[in-house]
């Protein structure tokens, strides 16, 4: 026995001593092993090389799978602690075989993530010196182990910025790269930088959809690269002017009429004018539109003419004529996920009832038509409206906020800007500067005369001759009939439907205007003038007088040397025309 236990080495000596000490555990407590002697010694060594087999086989079995790259030290140390224990001389009443590892299961082994081995270091001098939070052993590839760049541990990890391309009006386009929190305000800003435009804070963003033949202005607090996200692959960016996008703002009563209106329709119409919008930005109210629309059936190109209530939380039909009962009311279409946009195909394409579609897409369709919801009113107002109203009730305060960036950035800057001429409506008055100092003419009769010779006096020193008979080239009555065409509100040789496109799609506000050469007249041009919503026709007809051409809107009664001077003077005077002129119309080239 004792050459045996040499030859085993240490291990088997602290399992013999386990075997010996089970020995007198068992003869300590079993009465018939005291008295007898006769001991069966043969199974006890059999069952002692049993033992040290498998104590063999367990470290065979642990030296392999930290071969592999599994961490089973744990256990190992714990079986040497273990015999250490049993040398001191604790005694076990029952010996129990040591357990086979069982192999790993498969959901707990991922093949194809890495698995983090611990490092257990034995110097104290190291764990001393070295932060627990600190691995002991550099990891050569932290970019595999860590959740935030692995690919497998975490998502994918985009980068920040994003390329967009905004075309203009006249096919132009132009790449910007922005980064994920910009707004379509900011992308704005950054367009009429590089195109160095004037920027009057009209300028929007426009999301187009030539497949499907729809449009609408974005928000300006809304991400374009959100936008972007649920657009298709035919659609696109527009950059464009849009007046009427806060004009509701200013002019409530226009946009709102009283009979459209429940809120007014129920007070008879003695809601001022700032609570009418208070009720739509506050989110406790409740106000409601409510009018006749035709819908267009599903899979069908007939429509039904239905009364419609658009309210915060959506837009409901009537079953039964006009009645506002919850028991016969549908809904056709919520606010929250869907935007409403302009329908630019024309009413033959979709066999519309009238000229004024709009329709309601729900943003996960992006191009399918059957889930849009088409609608068509019966004038341009009855549309502005249900389309202004969608917007209020949808984004509320967002929208006031918006509108108040620009004027409050106006007030700010206000006291670092240099002192600008003020051309107002009430700042121009008749001076006589015929003495040493200047006068005020307060007599109109006085200041008409004034103004008259002052017209002929000019008209005479402009009317220069040069030794040939032809008016001199050096002076600026020869670039007359050109000059205009340098501004941004003629359009050259544009038809008349392109005219009224252009004004519907930049608002049709009162005062927005374009001029454009006449199709009927070679020597003519055409003032297009936007007044209650309707677009309007003057044609601008050249007069001859002392052998000098002028331009005249009146058949000759008030005459301008060149269309500038024309423009100029009904952006300050009404004269024959409904309003003045306000808004240019503009198309700009990215």
């Amino acid at each position: 026995m004792r050459n045996m236990i040499e030859w085993r080495g240490t291990t088997v000596l602290s399992t013999a001593s386990h075997f010996f000490l089970a020995l007198f555990s068992l003869s300590s407590h079993n009465p018939t092993a005291s008295t007898d002697d006769d001991v069966d010694l043969e199974q006890l060594v059999n069952d002692m090389n049993s033992s040290v087999e498998s104590v063999l086989s367990t470290q065979a079995e642990t030296t392999l799978l930290l071969n592999n790259g599994h961490m089973h030290t744990s256990h190992h140390q714990h079986h040497h602690h273990h015999a250490a224990h049993l040398g001191h001389g604790q005694v076990h009443r029952r010996h129990t075989p040591p357990l086979r590892p069982s192999p790993p299961s498969r959901e707990g082994l991922k093949h194809s993530q890495p698995m983090h081995i611990q490092a257990v270091r034995c110097l104290k001098e190291e764990q001393h010196l070295r932060p627990a939070s600190l691995p002991a052993i550099p990891n050569p590839f932290p970019e595999l182990c860590s959740p935030g760049g692995s690919p497998i541990l975490s998502p994918i990890q985009t980068s920040d910025s994003h390329i967009v391309k905004v075309w203009s009006e006249d096919g132009a386009g132009k790449v910007v790269e922005i980064p994920a929190d910009m707004t379509a305000r900011d992308v704005c800003q950054l367009l009429v930088y590089k195109s160095h435009c004037v920027d009057d804070n009209a300028w929007t963003l426009v999301e187009h959809h030539p497949v499907l033949g729809l449009e609408r202005c974005v928000e300006d607090h809304e991400l374009v690269v959100q936008v972007q996200a649920s657009m298709s692959s035919d659609s696109k960016f527009l950059f464009r002017k849009n007046y009427a996008k806060y004009e509701f703002f200013r002019n409530p009563l226009n946009f709102f009429p009283e009979h459209m209106v429940a809120l007014c329709h129920e007070s008879d119409g003695s809601i001022p004018q700032s609570q009418l919008l208070q009720n739509f930005l506050n989110s406790s109210s409740c106000p409601e539109i409510q009018g006749y629309l035709y819908v267009k059936e599903p899979g069908r190109k007939s429509w039904k003419k239905l009364y419609m209530f658009l309210r915060r939380s959506g837009l409901y039909y009537s079953t039964k004529g006009t009645s506002k009962e919850p028991r016969h009311l549908q809904l056709l279409s919520d606010l929250e996920d869907s935007n409403i946009y302009t329908i630019i195909t024309g009413r033959k394409l979709h066999n519309a009832p009238a000229d004024f579609q709009f329709c309601i897409k729900p943003n996960k369709a992006r191009s399918d038509c059957k889930e849009l919801k088409m609608l068509c009113a019966e004038d341009e107002q009855s549309r502005t409206c249900w389309m202004t109203a969608f917007r209020l009730l949808k984004y509320g305060i967002v929208l006031y906020q918006n509108y108040n960036v620009p004027l409050q950035r106006k007030v700010n800057n206000s006291s670092f800007s240099g002192p600008v001429r003020s051309v107002s409506e009430n700042s121009l008055v008749a001076m006589d500067f015929s003495g040493r100092t200047g006068r005020v003419i307060d007599n109109p009769v006085e200041a008409q005369s004034a103004a008259l010779e002052e017209g002929q006096t000019w008209r005479k020193r402009t009317h220069r001759m040069n030794v040939l008979g032809s008016p001199s080239p050096l002076h600026p009555s020869s670039m007359n009939t050109v000059i205009h065409r340098t501004q941004v509100w003629f359009h050259g040789r544009i038809m008349r439907e392109e005219a009224h496109k252009m004004i519907i799609q930049q608002g049709q506000v009162d005062g927005l205007f374009l001029l454009r050469d006449s199709q009927s007249n070679p020597k003519a041009f055409v003032l297009t003038l936007c007044h209650h919503q309707k677009i309007k026709h003057f044609q601008i007809l050249p007069v001859e007088e002392d052998g000098q051409v002028f331009f005249s809107l009146d058949d000759g009664a008030t005459k301008f040397t060149d269309l500038i001077h024309l423009v100029e003077f009904y952006q300050l005077n009404r004269g024959v025309l409904p309003c003045k002129l306000k808004h240019p119309c503009t198309a700009v080239a990215l």
